[in-house]
């Protein structure tokens, strides 16, 4: 009887005590690094989206080791961050012990699902023998000048009471906590992860990730390519104003500027100061997903200012609208009603001119369809009259160019990270702020003091940013200090700005006093690298040991959820290019290939929730119906990469194929040879597998094991020891328990090696003559008309195929009585019968 309880924890205490899923670096085997992303272990334990993804890239490590590579497939805890603080704040306890008891209970878990994780690699973003590195890759970003300060306004989560990146917000609400977010100005540090954006698109081509992974991050960095147009203003003064549509110029009737813009004060004449002062007020906290959706109104106000039209010297009006974004295009749109559906609702909405510049090819007018948003011929557009849009674009921006009102330009709508986080549970920012040291700064930069001549010596980072210093490598890591009351503040500040002991310290530029950063990383520093660590966890010289990096570096295959496509993969994408560019990277991107799952939902079809009552706990199935039961469940509920509700029945339905094909194993194995269509059928599943499995086609893999099984059980007799060995061994990366106790009642005699185990045989290989079509759909057409299809046997001779067909009722009434001229023959396809 199958008894899953019984034979589970008995195989995984086997796996643990003969250590045989552990990686060996430089083996002479081919590596195969295969990674699924670490989870922040949070209060309610493993969910069944983990056992999906783990589950199915568990079955591909389990089968590349058996098909002889040396795979790494490591774990490890993602575990700073504001999860962690939030659950710890949810729980009245200390961060500090609820992530540690977590982990206790989500490693217990993972263990209970037979997953082959090499354990000895495990790492924790919490360690501070971990964070060090973390902290080391900032400063060497901070010494390279891609770090700086900024006063900016961010996304503020009030719930949370944090700063969060663009990639944090959610249409419009905290990613975490779901609270609408406001805008509040604060001073943040920010890495310049744009600096990177042409690289960061341009290196999708060298990846095998799904297309619409690469979409998203193309459409993320949204890079665009136009024309910065200047705009005329009183005294010699110009407004830029970037634009991908630089044909329309022509049709412009008003400029917007974002509130945030920094003209804005300047621009507003004193009768229109009241009414942009509550128009700002009213619109200051709105989050840029509020601004931007694309079904929003569009509001505005006037400046009372103008400026000129550089094509045609043409005064416009100067608005502000909460539309425009300040970070984007230099926060200045030019209003062309004619040809954006948008300006047209607003021109609409406040009287402004509308105007034809464009109209389709071979159309005379184009006034009643406007506005038209379309490439065509420009019209009223002075010397530029006739041409097609393409060519406009093209010769207005010469124009431009020549007289020094415009040139051509990029965008992007990536923005620099926000990597300030005013909460306690993260790795602490390795910096201090020194006032002599500033003083030191601004007059080298002013050039009253010679840099070269100068002591101490001062950084990129310390020059771009005055007054803050690096902590030295040797100091590192700048440990978190345990904090009683580690809740967020209302005042923005983070917590640690209270231990005043922490705080004042010495300045290790100069010795006088200074004081820490006080802000912490965000979630995502830990993550963005952590893959490398892997490779060497124990190291405590370097982030990881080269050689070890260049043999197991990249990673050939990473999965993980889409909604990391634009935060983490990003990050990390970026991260290891810097890397990459200091020489401790070995390549300039990190994973070979990404693969997405869906996510799993209630049986009700919405998102599991506590608060729903529609949550599944994936130990109450694995303690009823055992951890293979619901690992065959997930890779068999649906296509891998889409979401999809989770079914009781469906699951009861794979408890039942599994002891049918423990019945099925057990009844056979004294059976003599397997018949040839029993072999044949195995030897199919076999090229199955080999191929789906690098799809992800993990339910047709299922499906295809379900199909074996019913034809064994209808045919027990034809079934024999040698497709019931086959099969065990085909079975074993997706249902690896059952596989192994039925293996070692197949081979009892092989367990008496206390080193032996199922996975340590070889993957088999399918036979291609065994799996050959023995027979194939003929065409029977009677002059070149297709009267007729059979089933005939491969490789028949033209002779053999004649004598079949032409004895048939269906081509006899074609043929009576009429003269065969030829007879056209293709082999294993066709025959044709040309007659008179």
């Amino acid at each position: 009887m199958y008894n899953p309880s019984k034979i589970e924890p008995k195989w995984q205490k086997t796996w643990e005590k003969l250590d045989i899923y552990k990686a060996k670096d430089f083996s002479r085997k081919p590596k195969m690094y295969i990674l699924v992303e670490f989870p922040y272990p949070s209060g309610e334990g493993l969910h069944v989206g983990h056992c999906r993804s783990y589950s199915a890239l568990d079955a591909i490590a389990r089968k590349k080791r058996m098909e002889g590579y040396n795979v790494l497939f490591p774990i490890g805890w993602d575990a700073f961050g504001l999860p962690a603080e939030n659950y710890a704040i949810k729980t009245k306890s200390h961060p500090q012990k609820t992530v540690s008891k977590n982990i206790a209970n989500f490693k217990r878990q993972l263990k209970s699902l037979g997953l082959s994780f090499d354990w000895s690699r495990e790492i924790n973003t919490t360690d501070p023998k971990y964070y060090k590195w973390t902290q080391w890759i900032f400063l060497k970003l901070f010494e390279k000048g891609l770090v700086y300060r900024a006063e900016i306004p961010i996304n503020w989560c009030p719930s949370c009471k944090i700063g969060l990146a663009n990639e944090e917000v959610v249409q419009g609400k905290c990613e975490r906590c779901g609270t609408p977010v406001e805008k509040r100005i604060k001073k943040q540090w920010m890495i310049k992860i744009t600096a990177y954006a042409d690289r960061l698109i341009e290196d999708l081509k060298k990846v095998d990730y799904p297309e619409k992974v690469k979409l998203q991050q193309i459409n993320w960095i949204g890079k665009s390519y136009g024309t910065e147009v200047k705009f005329k203003l009183k005294k010699s003064h110009y407004l830029p104003v970037f634009t991908t549509r630089v044909d329309t110029i022509f049709g412009v009737t008003a400029l917007v500027l974002a509130p945030e813009h920094p003209l804005v004060n300047v621009l507003t004449t004193q009768e229109n100061k009241e009414k942009v002062k509550k128009y700002i007020e009213k619109i200051k906290n709105k989050s840029e997903f509020e601004r931007t959706k694309l079904e929003k109104k569009r509001t505005g106000v006037f400046t009372g200012s103008y400026c000129i039209n550089p094509i045609n010297e043409e005064k416009i009006p100067i608005w502000i609208g909460d539309y425009v974004i300040g970070s984007y295009g230099g926060g200045a749109v030019m209003v062309v009603p004619g040809h954006d559906k948008r300006d047209y609702e607003f021109a609409k909405r406040y009287g402004l001119k509308i105007k034809e510049v464009v109209r389709p090819k071979n159309q005379k007018s184009n006034k009643n369809t406007l506005p038209f948003v379309e490439d065509g011929i420009l019209v009223n557009s002075g010397e530029f009259s006739g041409l097609s849009s393409l060519k406009a674009r093209e010769k207005i921006t010469l124009w431009l160019e020549k007289r020094g009102l415009g040139r051509k330009s990029v965008q992007y709508k990536l923005r620099d990270w926000v990597f300030s986080r005013q909460h306690y549970w993260g790795e602490p920012i390795p910096l201090v702020y020194c006032e002599n040291c500033k003083k030191i700064v601004e007059k080298i930069k002013s050039g009253s003091s010679d840099i070269k001549s100068q002591k101490p010596k001062f950084n990129k980072g310390e020059l771009l940013n005055p007054g803050w210093i690096s902590i030295p490598e040797k100091d590192l890591p700048v440990e978190l200090p345990f904090v009683e009351k580690y809740q967020p503040t209302e005042t923005g500040e983070s917590p640690l700005a209270n231990i005043k002991k922490w705080v004042i310290c010495k300045c290790p530029k100069c010795g006088r006093q200074a004081r820490r950063e006080t802000d912490t990383m965000p979630n995502w520093a830990g993550s963005s690298w952590y893959f490398m660590r892997y490779t060497d966890p124990s190291n405590d010289k370097a982030l990881a040991n080269s050689k070890k990096l260049k043999y197991w570096m990249p990673v050939d295959w990473y999965n993980g959820g889409m909604e990391h496509t634009t935060l983490h993969l990003l990050y990390s994408r970026f991260w290891y290019k810097f890397l990459f560019d200091i020489g401790v990277a070995p390549q300039d991107e990190p994973y070979k290939k990404r693969t997405s799952h869906g996510v799993v939902l209630a049986e009700d079809g919405r998102k599991m929730s506590k608060s729903l009552g529609n949550v599944i706990n994936p130990d109450e199935i694995v303690k009823k119906y055992g951890a293979d039961t619901l690992r065959v469940y997930e890779m068999f509920m649906g296509p891998f990469d889409q979401a999809i509700a989770w079914s009781n029945k469906g699951l009861m339905g794979v408890y039942r194929f599994l002891k049918k094909f423990w019945k099925l194993s057990l009844e056979c194995t004294s059976n003599p040879k397997s018949s040839l269509k029993i072999i044949r059928s195995i030897h199919q599943l076999n090229k199955q597998i080999d191929k789906d499995l690098e799809k992800t086609k993990f339910n047709t893999i299922i499906a295809g094991f379900m199909k074996f099984v019913n034809l064994c059980g209808k045919n027990k007799k034809e079934v024999g020891r040698d497709a019931i060995e086959r099969m065990l061994l085909l079975f074993s990366p997706f249902a690896p328990h059952i596989s192994e106790e039925l293996w070692q009642r197949l081979h009892p005699e092989r367990y008496k090696d206390p080193e032996y185990s199922i996975f340590r045989e070889k993957w088999p290989k399918y036979d291609p003559e065994l799996i050959r079509e023995q027979t194939f759909t003929l065409i029977i057409q009677i002059n070149g008309k297709t009267r007729d299809k059979i089933e005939v046997k491969k490789d028949s001779s033209q002779k053999e195929i004649e004598s079949l067909t032409l004895g048939r009722e269906k081509i006899k009434k074609y043929i009576s009585n009429k003269k065969i001229e030829k007879v056209i023959f293709v082999k294993n396809k066709l025959i044709n019968f040309v007659i008179k």
